[in-house]
């Protein structure tokens, strides 16, 4: 599939909404990586899997899945060597427990879902690590049973704090009047009391630290820095055994770590199952028979991102035909139906149950090309119908027997004739290559072609004539009008105009009578004239007005509308729209003037002329001319 199928058909669209109903970013990592499978029996066994998983769901309510979160990027610390801090052994510990929990659901629940039970085989069950984290840690720190050397160290950390506090207590009532307050604090991991700034060196003791006005210093007196020092020393010796103690659990998951990696697998994969599952269950979805031979029969099928009053429509392709003509007015709900049968494909193939009825059957397929929506591309410089082509014909050359064709407006944005005429060309090209194809068009032609051929079929949207609502209902096998003459009645257009156009429609026979009209000729000069029909003579002089040229009118115009003109010491004809009256010839020139000299250039004039007076040197050039066209 490439991208621009997924983008039309809004298929990421689908995507998100099915993450919204995993557990877990380890589901949601595995649907991005989720792809329509061309093949029949993967899609079977997707199928099956999401069928079991909503059986399930929908008999006990829900699977103990919740809360098993993605562990891959402690995995991979642990893999580089890295020593886990509690908090990520602690998640470590949780996703075990997880993974024994849906293990043994699994396992009891195999007589109802045989081929999910059977996936829980691959889960390991690490008690023993999960045990150790649980039993190691507790309230987010290393417990102190976790060693007998770090319980060692703690209890002396407890006495050494014990002396402190009580020297500390006897040091402020003999320094009561030294003091700023009567309590004891930290600072900078030091035990220090507040003394008054003007009584520090009254007090024996280290100056740790001074409030931000300086009226008061934090001493550390010196009948506790014995101890302190010793305190200090056990905190460090607390760490390292901290250390040593998490380095241990660490090492246990990196000893069972690819058992781990595959315990990840599968509870992605499960979460993954289990949301289709969910998905299935929220739109009361069913589980479409399926094959490969292009042959789909949807009954009441909706669009999957459509809510509220859908709707549904019956879709048959594949067996008696294996192409079809959608018409219909406009806004009619021929795009949808394009884009459900697209969506709904790619939704079978990823193991989606659908919104429609029992009965339903999809085909699924190798490719699913579409040409829906405005593809004009500025950064190209390609129009609407110049975008449309390129697209169709990457798509012509990538069709197999096995590809799904969705055309919207097939042949548009062209005139008409050659539209449709390209539309039949390019229908016929990927019906020869085995495509199924469904296309929606406003042309008669192509209705006409489809109805003639036997391997096509015709369907349109239906349409309320008294209220011009469309009904969005597809009816195969009869072929639906844009409507646009009734639509026009209803809006006012006078009678004998929409009994023209329906006759223009029938017949192609056009009407041009020109209404008669007084033969005035335009002054050019006079900007109030609204004539805009000129009889030309010859004489007159014009202007072109694609380039901007002067001319001289030799002859009005035929019957076809073409002037013939001297232009540039040449005659031409050129369409009388395509000039413009600047002067008029019996402003130009005397009643009595010769207008045919106007059309001889200066030198054959000159001839003439000098043959007139008897010119030696004429009459020489003229025989040596004449013995040349005789040699010839």
């Amino acid at each position: 599939m490439n991208e621009n199928t997924f983008e039309k058909l809004e298929y990421f669209r689908l995507i998100e909404h099915l993450k919204t109903f995993t557990s877990s970013n380890l589901g949601k990592n595995l649907i991005d990586k989720l792809q329509p499978s061309p093949y029949l029996k993967v899609v079977t066994k997707r199928l099956d899997e999401t069928k079991e998983a909503k059986d399930l769901l929908s008999a006990v309510g829900g699977v103990p899945i919740q809360g098993v979160g993605n562990i891959d990027f402690l995995i991979e610390q642990v893999e580089k060597g890295i020593v886990l801090e509690c908090k990520d052994l602690l998640h470590v510990g949780e996703f075990l427990r997880g993974c024994r929990k849906i293990k043994e659901f699994m396992i009891s629940k195999e007589d109802y879902t045989p081929t999910l039970s059977q996936y829980s085989q691959s889960i390991t069950t690490l008690k023993n690590v999960e045990d150790d984290i649980t039993q190691a840690i507790s309230k987010g720190r290393v417990d102190t049973n976790a060693s007998k050397e770090l319980k060692k160290i703690r209890r002396y950390i407890e006495v050494e704090q014990a002396k402190i506090e009580e020297k500390l207590e006897k040091f402020l009532k003999a320094n009561k009047s030294y003091l700023q307050n009567s309590f004891i604090t930290k600072r900078h991991d030091r035990y220090t009391i507040p003394v008054k700034a003007s009584y520090k060196n009254q007090v024996d003791g280290t100056v740790i630290d001074e409030s931000g006005k300086g009226s008061t210093v934090f001493i550390e007196p010196k009948i506790i820095q014995k101890h302190t020092t010793t305190l200090a020393n056990l905190k460090i010796e607390e760490s390292m055994e901290e250390y040593k103690i998490l380095a241990e659990l660490t090492d246990y998951i990196y000893n069972s770590i690819q058992e781990i990696k595959i315990n990840i697998e599968v509870i992605a994969e499960y979460d993954l199952i289990f949301a289709k599952g969910k998905y299935a269950i929220s739109i009361d979805g069913i589980k479409p028979k399926v094959n490969s031979r292009g042959y789909t029969h949807i009954i009441k099928g909706k669009h999957p991102l459509l809510t509220g009053n859908v709707v549904p429509f019956d879709l048959t392709i594949g067996k008696d035909y294996r192409n079809l003509i959608i018409t219909g007015p406009n806004a009619g709900g021929k795009t949808i139906v394009l884009k459900a049968m697209g969506l709904l494909t790619l939704s079978t193939q990823l193991g989606l149950f659908l919104p429609a009825q029992n009965g339903t059957e999809i085909s699924i397929y190798e490719k699913i090309f579409v040409d829906i929506g405005d593809n004009q591309s500025i950064e190209n410089a390609l129009s609407t119908f110049s975008s449309h082509i390129q697209n169709l014909s990457s798509i012509i050359k990538q069709t197999n027997k096995s590809t799904l064709l969705l055309f919207d407006e097939i042949g548009s944005g062209t005139e008409p004739n050659e539209g449709a005429s390209l539309a039949i060309a390019i229908l016929e090209e990927v019906y020869k290559k085995g495509a199924i194809t469904i296309a929606s068009t406003h042309y008669g032609e192509i209705k006409n072609f489809s109805l003639m051929h036997p391997d096509f079929e015709n369907a349109g949207m239906k349409f309320n004539p008294d209220t011009l609502e469309p009904l969005y209902q597809l009816e195969i096998g009869n072929s639906s009008d844009s409507n646009a003459l009734f639509i026009s009645k209803k809006m006012g257009v006078p009678a004998h105009v929409l009994a023209r156009a329906e006759n223009y429609i029938s017949t192609k026979k056009y009407n041009y009578d020109i209404v008669e009209q007084s033969k005035i000729r335009i002054d050019v000069a006079s900007e109030t004239s609204n004539f805009s029909y000129v009889q030309y003579s010859k004489g007159d002089k014009v202007l072109l007005t694609e380039t901007n040229k002067e001319a001289i009118i030799y002859a009005p115009a035929d019957e076809n509308r073409n002037i013939t003109i001297f232009i540039d010491g040449q005659m031409a004809q050129v369409y009388e729209k395509r000039v413009k009256l600047l002067i008029e010839a019996s402003k130009l020139y005397p009643p009595d003037y010769d207008l045919d000299s106007l059309f001889i250039d200066f030198k054959t004039r000159k001839l003439e002329h000098d043959i007139e007076r008897g010119s030696k040197k004429a009459l020489k050039k003229i025989q040596k001319e004449m013995k040349a066209s005789n040699l010839e």
